[in-house]
């Protein structure tokens, strides 16, 4: 399997270089928010990488050394005195500078500083979009000539159930040596309804991919009109849309509010179904298989690559948050209880709390990845 994957790697290696580049540019961001926020409260700053060691290269700038590390799955901030204890024991060193002995604000500020930082460029992301130009829903009626016409939905019992799929763009449709000239939700239903019960030549696009299918229509699929012939699809007029300023700052707050508690749930109904036994992972992608749905996105424009980017930069921001070791949710648990207790957590302890946490990140990492590499053979 190792050696199939070759042929795969080279032929996505343009869509793996965008999918990096997104990486990198999430992680820089997030970490600049664990950075910038702990300089500002007066912590010295050790290290600020991108990717996990071995170490390809860095550069030293005052205190602080940048690096650039082999495996680009995440990044770090190395803050003294973070990782349960001072890391130098000299004398003439500043110890107040130190994470441990910063108040317990400012160690709380640092760790949730990179989530805000994730959601804020999510929430810039979405705006940018907006003033760019959104795919809009649009009446028939009030549509202009260059709507595009795409499939919102697909009736599950129709003939189009296993044909076409919901959210591609109906390109072309014939049937009899007849095509339909002005591709509309109306336009189809009668040109369908015309044709039957002979079938119909249904060509779409979908990301990058363009397929043509025959579709023989039936009766029976609308209840109050059961003698109609229909294809079962739920037709919609497309247009792109730019907002302005204003517009597109609350449409972009919306939207990454709307996003963002889309997430939380559906995080948490798959932990819930985890516990249960009932979770269906297929559904859950890592790096090999966002690569794969890039390939897809990149395909519908800067647009649909941009909202995919807040998108993940969302998901990063939530799975950050949960209180797991090794997370920065995970570190906030830490804060609180040495707060509410008035004691500091034995170093020894939470520094192995910390790595089995991490253990297990790599771990649910690694069985992701074997997924996401058996459905690109399946």
């Amino acid at each position: 399997m190792i050696f199939d994957l070759i042929p795969v790697v080279l032929s996505n290696l343009g869509f793996i270089a965008i999918f990096i580049a997104i990486l990198f540019v999430l992680i820089l961001v997030h970490e600049w928010g664990h950075f910038i926020t702990a300089k500002k409260t007066g912590m010295r700053v050790d290290e600020f990488a991108i990717g996990f060691p071995p170490k390809l290269f860095g550069i030293k700038r005052g205190e602080t050394e940048y690096t650039i590390n082999a495996l680009p799955i995440g990044g770090f901030v190395r803050i003294w005195g973070e990782n349960f204890g001072a890391d130098d024991d000299s004398e003439t060193v500043d110890r107040s500078r130190s994470f441990s002995a910063r108040p317990k604000w400012a160690q709380a500020l640092v760790l949730v500083a990179g989530v805000v930082m994730n959601v804020i460029l999510a929430w810039f992301l979405f705006i940018l979009t907006f003033m760019i130009g959104v795919p809009v829903p649009v009446e028939e009626s009030a549509a202009a000539p260059d709507a595009q016409l795409y499939i919102q939905a697909v009736i599950s019992d129709g003939p189009a159930a296993a044909l076409l799929p919901a959210g591609a763009e109906i390109i072309a449709v014939s049937a009899g040596g007849r095509s339909l000239d002005r591709l509309t939700p109306d336009g189809l239903t009668t040109f369908v309804t015309a044709v039957a019960p002979d079938p119909v030549m249904v060509t779409y696009v979908q990301g990058a991919l363009e397929e043509q299918v025959e579709i023989t229509p039936v009766a029976g699929l609308v209840a109050e009109d059961p003698a109609r012939y229909l294809i079962g699809v739920r037709p919609v007029l497309i247009e792109i849309q730019s907002f302005g300023f204003v517009d597109s700052i609350v449409n972009g707050t919306t939207v990454t509010i709307e996003r963002t508690v889309q997430i939380v749930v559906g995080l948490f109904t798959l932990l819930g179904q985890s516990i249960a036994g009932t979770a269906d992972y297929s559904q859950v992608a890592g790096p090999v298989g966002i690569v794969g749905m890039v390939d897809d996105i990149a395909a519908l424009g800067i647009v649909a690559l941009l909202s995919f980017m807040a998108f993940i930069s969302l998901n990063l921001a939530v799975i950050n948050l949960l209180p797991l070791p090794a997370l920065d949710g995970g570190r906030l648990v830490f804060v609180a209880i040495e707060t509410v207790t008035g004691k500091e957590i034995p170093p020894e302890w939470a520094g192995k709390v910390n790595l089995f946490g991490f253990a297990l990140l790599m771990l649910l990492m690694l069985v992701v990845t074997y997924n996401d590499i058996l459905r690109l053979f399946s």
